[in-house]
Order: C-alpha cells, then sequence, then structure tokens
C-alpha cells in the first residue's frame, strides 16, 4: 500500500494527473459555455421567427376577431393558419381579447374549450409581447410560446395570437450535438493524455537515471553517466550539468585517494627511520658510540616530520579561512619576501634582478596570503635554480591587474609536467635540487591562494628558463615611473 501511494505521489504521476486535469477542466468549461452560447442562440432564433410568424397570422386575423366573419372566411382562416403552421412547425391559437381560443390549427385542441394563463395574457397586453416556455394548461409537456397581440386600425387591442412550438425537436437535436460533443472530447482527451504520457515519460526518464546515479555516487561509483542524446532542453542541460559534476567528483576522489596515499608514504618514510633507529639504541644493536649520531638523525627526521604537519594544517587553514580583502602595497610585500629568502639565495649564490617600481602600488586582497604566494614561488624558484644564475623578481601593470612574475634559471620543465606542478605533492625530478626536504605542497598551496583571490597563475618554461607569472586586483590603475634594480 504503502509502495502504490508513493508511486502516484511520483513526478511523473503529478504531471501527468495535472495535466490532464486541466485538459478536462478547460474541455468542460468550453463545452458548458459553447453549449450556453449556442442554445440561448438558437432559442433566441427560434423565438424571433415565432414572433414573425404569430405578427403575420395577427394582422390577418384582425377582422375575424373585430367583428366575427361568415363561416367561409373562418375557414380560410384556419387554412391560412395551418399552413404557417406546416412551413415552421408552428401551431397557433387565435384568441379574443379575454384570452379563449376561437381558433387554432393544433388538431388536438379542436373541440376544446381553451383559456389563456392570465399571467401570460397580462405579459402580451401589457408588454406587447410573451416569450417562454408554458404547458399553456392543455399540454402534457411545456412548450415554447410565444403571445402578440391583435392590433386594430384605431390602435385597440382586439385579440391575441399565440404561437406553439414542441421542445422535442430542439432538445434532440441537442442530443445529438452533445454526443457528438463527447465524443469529440473523448477524443481529444485520449489524445491528449498519451502526448502527456510521452512527453512526461521523457522529461521523468533523465530524473530517474540522476536519481539511480545519485545512489551510486553515495556508493562511491562515480563512473555512471547521464545519457544526454536527444535531450536539448533544459533537462537536457542539467543533464549535461550533472555529468560535469560526476566528472568532477571522480576527478575529486581521484585526488583524495592520492593525497591519502601520498601522505602516507610522506609519513611513513621519517616514522619508519623514526622507529628503527630508536629500537636500535633500545635494543643495542646500535654501538653506544654512534648513538648520538642516530639520534641528530631522529632529530631531523621528527623535525621533518612536524614541518611536514604543519604545512598540511597550513593548507586547510587558508582553504577554511575566510578572505578579507584589504588595499596593501604589493612592492612592499615583493621587498619583503625577498629578504626572507635572502640566505637560501646566497648559499645558492644567485644573482638577484628585481624589477620593483620605487612608488607604491595598491593591490586588493589579503595581504599576508599574498606574500605567501611570492615567498612559495621564490622558494621554488631558488630550490631549482641552477647555482650562479639569476633569480628574477619583477612587477608590471596590465589593465587592472598587477602581474608578478618570478623566473629562474635552471632545467627546463616537460610541458606534460606543467599542468602537475600544482598538484598535492607532485614534485618535479629531484635531482635537479640540492634540497631534497621538499613535499610538493608550496605550489599547491600558491594555487589555493590564488582560486580564493579568484585569480590565475600561468607557467612557462623554455630553453631553461622557468617563469611563474600571477595577477592581483589593482586598488588603484597607476603607472610605476621607475624600476629599481637590484
Amino acid at each position: 500500500m504503502a509502495r502504490s501511494s508513493k508511486k502516484f505521489h511520483s513526478l511523473y504521476w503529478q504531471q501527468f494527473f495535472l495535466t490532464a486535469g486541466l485538459v478536462l477542466l478547460t474541455m468542460v468549461l468550453l463545452g458548458v459555455s459553447f453549449f450556453a452560447l449556442s442554445y440561448n442562440y438558437t432559442l433566441s432564433e427560434r423565438r424571433e421567427e415565432m414572433r414573425t410568424r404569430a405578427g403575420l397570422v395577427a394582422r390577418i386575423s384582425v377582422e375575424y376577431l373585430k367583428q366575427g366573419t361568415p363561416e367561409t372566411v373562418q375557414e380560410d382562416l384556419r387554412d391560412m393558419a395551418g399552413v404557417a403552421a406546416l412551413m415552421s412547425d408552428v401551431n397557433f391559437l387565435i384568441c379574443n381579447e379575454k384570452g379563449q381560443v376561437l381558433l387554432t390549427s393544433d388538431e388536438r385542441l379542436v373541440g376544446q374549450v381553451v383559456t389563456l394563463p392570465e399571467d401570460l395574457m397580462a405579459d402580451v397586453l401589457q408588454k406587447g409581447v410573451y416569450e417562454g416556455a408554458n404547458s399553456l394548461g392543455v399540454y402534457e409537456r411545456r412548450q415554447e410560446v410565444v403571445g402578440v397581440p391583435v392590433v386594430d386600425t384605431d390602435g385597440s387591442v382586439v385579440g391575441v395570437v399565440v404561437a406553439v412550438n414542441e421542445t422535442t425537436e430542439l432538445m434532440e437535436m441537442w442530443r445529438s450535438f452533445v454526443g457528438l460533443f463527447f465524443a469529440a472530447s473523448t477524443m481529444i482527451l485520449l489524445v491528449s493524455f498519451v502526448a502527456t504520457s510521452f512527453i512526461a515519460m521523457r522529461q521523468i526518464q533523465p530524473l530517474q537515471e540522476m536519481v539511480h546515479a545519485t545512489r551510486a555516487y553515495a556508493a562511491g561509483e562515480f563512473d555512471v553517466r547521464i545519457d544526454t542524446e536527444g535531450l536539448s532542453d533544459e533537462i537536457g542541460e542539467l543533464a549535461v550539468s550533472f555529468n560535469t559534476m560526476a566528472d568532477s567528483l571522480a576527478e575529486t576522489e581521484r585526488q583524495r585517494h592520492d593525497f591519502i596515499a601520498n601522505v602516507s608514504h610522506e609519513l611513513k618514510t621519517p616514522m619508519t627511520t623514526i622507529a628503527g633507529y630508536t629500537d636500535g639504541i633500545l635494543d643495542g644493536t646500535i654501538p653506544p658510540a654512534k648513538e648520538r649520531q642516530y639520534l641528530q638523525i631522529i632529530s631531523d627526521e621528527s623535525r621533518r616530520l612536524s614541518r611536514l604537519v604543519r604545512r598540511m594544517l597550513d593548507i586547510s587553514q587558508i582553504q577554511s579561512k575566510e578572505m578579507k580583502k584589504t588595499e596593501f602595497d604589493i612592492c612592499e610585500s615583493m621587498r619583503l619576501a625577498l629578504l626572507s629568502m635572502e640566505q637560501r639565495i646566497l648559499q645558492r649564490e644567485l644573482d638577484v634582478e628585481a624589477q620593483i617600481p620605487d612608488d607604491s602600488v595598491l593591490v586588493l586582497g589579503d595581504n599576508d596570503l599574498i606574500t605567501q604566494v611570492i615567498y612559495n614561488l621564490l622558494e621554488n624558484a631558488t630550490k631549482y635554480a641552477t647555482p650562479g644564475s639569476t633569480l628574477y623578481l619583477g612587477l608590471t601593470c596590465n589593465d587592472e591587474k598587477a602581474v608578478i612574475t618570478v623566473r629562474n634559471h635552471g632545467q627546463t620543465i616537460a610541458p606534460e609536467e606543467i599542468p602537475l606542478l600544482f598538484e598535492r605533492f607532485h614534485k618535479s625530478d629531484k635531482s635537479r635540487s640540492v634540497d631534497k626536504d621538499g613535499y610538493g605542497l608550496g605550489l599547491y598551496v600558491v594555487k589555493t591562494i590564488l582560486e580564493q583571490h579568484k585569480e590565475r597563475i600561468t607557467v612557462t618554461s623554455e630553453d631553461g628558463v622557468t617563469a611563474f607569472t600571477f595577477t592581483v586586483q589593482l586598488a588603484h590603475i597607476t603607472a610605476p615611473e621607475t624600476d629599481k634594480k637590484h
């Protein structure tokens, strides 16, 4: 019972019943409106015809009602009324001013004493006409009745002529019409229901596929995709976006697996070294004379492990930090980062070429984070630069952006490796550097910070010259006057 209730509450059935209900309601409203208008129009036309025929009979009945005529004239009048009745399917009753029927073309009333109802006579005498349904007190069923006065040349009313029409013919016509209307309505409803069912199913099927795909993603299966063939509407756009999201989730899952594997590998090496040498000292495998040497190794590995954990925590804090953009001097940040790298630059025996404007260049961003970007890029460039070569740090302004470039001379980075530089734990060929303590997180931090600032970074590497270039939003567009070289 619950499954059945859930089934009929699905989007497909909701849309089906809504469309079917609207179509049915529209057909009913149109049918009722058409019936009412057409019935009233037809009835009005019929009464107009009856009023015209009754007026004609009234004009030829004046002399008969005013003074009485010989039997031959009465017979002629009856024949004329009968001809009029045959031509229009209407019976006529010729009455005196008191409402007593003197002559009729209806064979069923011949020989009967018939007197018109008082309300009918009152309407004819006061309003000049009577129109409505009435049994006249002699018919079994109500008839369509139109009454008009018979007026003499001096304006006096000498009688009344009543036209009577059977409603059976009119009702039979409407029954046939109603039957035809309902037959056509049924066909339209069936076609509408089939079309609605087809359209609703076509729209619901991709959504059902998305539901199944979502459940698969929840179970860790990210290879499920939505078939977008033949879908060019909003549902198709949603399906394409859904597949794009699935690709992103799959990539995120791959990176998560890689991250766990890399973290496990990076943590395993120092922890194994620490545990091995500690056990060696404790069980006497390492002689006392060499204990200090191995304790130093344990200390170094402990510090390396601490730096690795601290760097990963820094990344987590950067990603969760609410960034507040303020105005600051990017030139000052570049100088501070360069001074912080002075010791390493001297160790590598590098020359420094710095093109930093003397005047302030104000940018919008997080000062500490942007300074961290410059520092990480300088650290990376210093690490992989050829000893004795030149390290470059420069600033230019382009449109509404400040463009910072860090460049070094060393080995050329392969084109296929450039997109991988900003991934976590990715390391280029370590043989290019005398520093073996890198963790492959510095450039990942750079990318993370710039993504938070909605800025971009590009890398080029040709003929041993590698350049990292990134942008920062200018607070005020200024043109640096001169460049200062160090």
